[in-house]
């Protein structure tokens, strides 16, 4: 892991016109200690003085990537950055942040501990969802928090099968499933009553949403086993969804296989991390009343 980087892209959401100001001060810390590039989500002008450079160009030519935003932010730049041997680290001003874990009031002094090689380095694991019809591949997606396949009409429920490893897990009628990584168990899995899985683990989560069965419960599978999800004969379409990014609709005839994708994501902390604090802030475990 580098010490010293010397090339750093900053990543910002697409609302950020509005926070030039924010914008400008995290570009005047950045660049007193390397080369910065900057990306604002779905807009491709200039952000006051400071170039827009594309996407793909700015992960092309940086080894360190910096999303400042919330989650959402933190989850796009995952995307972008998959397969690449860079790592990220996420600057808060959302409202959560279980993964843009720095403050921007606290952003000065983190970034002069990473420039000076204090921070700590943790390892998280991608999803890769293939979209077939029969038996050929129409697309390939992939996502750090989850792959959900749910009803494409919010009034109606969707009819399908899940099976891993080859071996049929349930037939359900529900709003949807949510296949989540242990990053996306505290994301939209843990409202629909799924459990919270740590980091570290090589797991998924299978969460019906509203499920019709009131047996039905979230599993917990290895994630090394493959995971599909097909609709069954009389189901009404769905739509399938990475990371909250609706991509393709789901009929009948097609199949969605998710597997662990072969290269995982490094997200960088401060050096005092602790997930189990970042749980408790933001779950307000513990909180004096």
């Amino acid at each position: 892991m580098h010490t010293k980087f010397k090339s750093i892209g900053l990543i910002v959401r697409s609302d950020m016109q509005s926070r030039q100001e924010k914008i400008h001060q995290v570009v005047e810390v950045l660049a007193r200690h390397a080369r910065v590039l900057v990306h604002c989500l779905e807009y491709d002008q200039p952000i006051g003085e400071i170039s827009n450079v594309s996407l793909n160009q700015l992960v092309a030519e940086v080894d360190l990537v910096i999303s400042l935003g919330g989650d959402g932010t933190l989850l796009t730049a995952a995307r972008a950055m998959a397969g690449k041997n860079i790592p990220l680290l996420g600057v808060n001003l959302g409202r959560l942040g279980f993964l843009a874990d720095v403050s921007f009031a606290d952003f000065k002094s983190y970034i002069d501990a990473v420039m000076g090689g204090r921070y700590s380095v943790e390892e998280r694991f991608l999803i890769e969802g293939r979209f077939f019809e029969g038996e050929k591949l129409l697309a390939t997606n992939i996502a750090l928090n989850d792959i959900i396949v749910h009803s494409y009409e919010s009034s109606s429920m969707i009819e399908y099968e899940i099976s891993s490893g080859g071996d049929l897990i349930h037939i359900q009628r529900s709003d949807g499933v949510i296949v989540t990584t242990p990053t996306g168990s505290t994301a939209y899995a843990l409202s629909g009553g799924g459990p919270i899985m740590h980091p570290s683990l090589n797991t998924l989560a299978i969460v019906p949403i509203c499920p019709h069965t009131l047996s039905n419960r979230p599993i917990v599978l290895p994630a090394d086993q493959p995971i599909e999800v097909r609709l069954g004969k009389d189901s009404l379409p769905a739509k399938v969804s990475y990371d909250g990014h609706s991509t393709a609709i789901v009929n009948t005839e097609n199949r969605v296989r998710i597997t662990r994708y072969s290269k995982p994501l490094t997200l960088l902390h401060p050096e005092d991390y602790d997930y189990f604090q970042v749980l408790r802030a933001k779950l307000y475990w513990s909180a004096n009343y």
